[in-house]
């Protein structure tokens, strides 16, 4: 059965899209820990993120990058955080947060609830700062 994030990659469910390309894709989480928390996959479906062929991982590392740059001039924070949890969906993904405390990428906060339109104005100012998207 095809992870949720597959789902999302072919289509068949929404979701608020940051940046794509033909091996990656990244999108708002639908539970964010904050405004333009973004998760970043590889269009392939592998677990794990260390199990990913290497040019795949390499790849993805860098994809993450343009996008937490874009994240960076489209939401004010300090930082944009990284993180690797995997647990919670079995398909490879790297969490993007915008940060201003230590505290702003604990995942076991409450998280936002924001409304689809919200999400939809918050994937476009991302989207419009990163190049080519």
């Amino acid at each position: 059965m095809p992870s949720i994030f597959t789902r999302i990659i072919q289509g068949e469910v929404p979701c608020h899209k940051v940046a794509e390309t033909e091996d990656f894709l990244a999108f708002l989480d639908i539970s964010p820990l904050a405004k333009g928390h973004t998760l970043v996959v590889p269009k392939i479906e592998v677990d794990n993120l260390f199990d990913l062929q290497e040019d795949t991982y390499i790849g993805l590392q860098l994809f993450a990058k343009i996008v937490a740059e874009g994240i960076a001039k489209g939401i004010k924070c300090n930082r944009v955080g990284v993180a690797v949890v995997g647990l919670e969906v079995p398909h490879a993904h790297i969490h993007l947060v915008p940060i201003n405390h230590i505290g702003d990428i604990n995942f076991e906060k409450e998280r936002l609830n924001l409304k689809p339109e919200k999400l939809a104005k918050i994937a476009a100012n991302i989207r419009k700062m990163i190049p080519g998207q």
